[in-house]
């Protein structure tokens, strides 16, 4: 049977940090790619966030939908994101590290938490090793892999990190890496270390918002559901392959169309 997708999709997948990244910034081509892969599952601020994940993953709409089971390391919101700086593990951790460090120290000694007792900071870069570790096997030169991009769409450090490890093992092994095209006022200074000088090359893809729908649904069912209850599709995504560094223009810069919404920060 002659595959009619555009080539970009063909031998294509997915990586997507948390169950519903998937969804919510690959809306276009979610329904297309030959597999999607999420990284994390358990969350150990919301224990009951991981087996609600799984439940929704075993009732996805579609075939070929696995998780890697890893667990957070809980970073959301301990990056400086008025100052980011990338780093080797993906996005430098700040002082909120050590601050949630600290209160999860007495919670635990109180016996009412489940963080790790060698701290965020420390989980962070572990879950950067073993997600090299783990993808390193599944990618091919000819595949077309989609993730994250380099900003982290809203400013997630999870998200930064995926992209981080895919960037590398792209070096490695050689597939092509597309990023998407989500960005808010939050993540936008680091995207905009990302301009370029050249015209940028992008395709747009119309998001599909039914299947978009089915799939919010059953996220929703298994009562796993992360982002906000009014969430409206936007019409289309654009794809780019991603860059290979920083460029840090001072002077005129190109990035591409960007699908630029807010959120609340907290």
């Amino acid at each position: 049977m002659a595959d009619n997708r555009p080539p970009m999709l063909q031998n294509s997948l997915i990586v997507a940090a948390h169950p519903d990244d998937e969804l919510l910034w690959f809306g276009a081509i979610l329904k297309q790619v030959d597999q999607v892969i999420v990284v994390f599952e358990d969350f150990w601020p919301d224990p009951k966030i991981g087996p609600a994940r799984a439940k929704a993953l075993d009732n996805f709409p579609r075939d070929n939908v696995s998780s890697l089971r890893m667990a957070e390391a809980a970073t959301y919101g301990c990056a400086n994101w008025d100052n980011p700086q990338v780093s080797p593990f993906g996005i430098e951790l700040g002082w909120q590290c050590q601050l949630r460090d600290a209160k999860q120290s007495v919670l635990r000694i109180l016996g009412r938490s489940n963080a790790p007792k060698d701290g965020i900071r420390t989980n962070y870069r572990q879950n950067f090793d073993a997600l090299s570790e783990s993808l390193r096997g599944k990618l091919t030169p000819d595949m077309n892999v989609f993730s994250h991009n380099p900003w982290g769409e809203y400013g997630h450090e999870d998200h930064v990190q995926v992209h981080r490890v895919l960037s590398d093992l792209r070096e490695e092994i050689g597939f092509t890496l597309w990023m998407t095209n989500y960005c808010t006022e939050r993540t936008l200074p680091l995207a905009k270390t990302y301009f370029d000088t050249a015209e940028p090359q992008y395709q747009v893809l119309s998001v599909d918002k039914q299947f978009a729908d089915q799939v919010a649904q059953v996220y929703r069912d298994a009562g796993c559901w992360t982002w906000a209850d009014d969430w409206k599709w936007f019409n289309s995504e654009c794809y780019m392959q991603a860059p290979k560094s920083q460029t840090r223009l001072k002077g005129q810069g190109h990035l591409f169309p960007l699908n630029l919404f807010n959120i609340d920060p907290t």
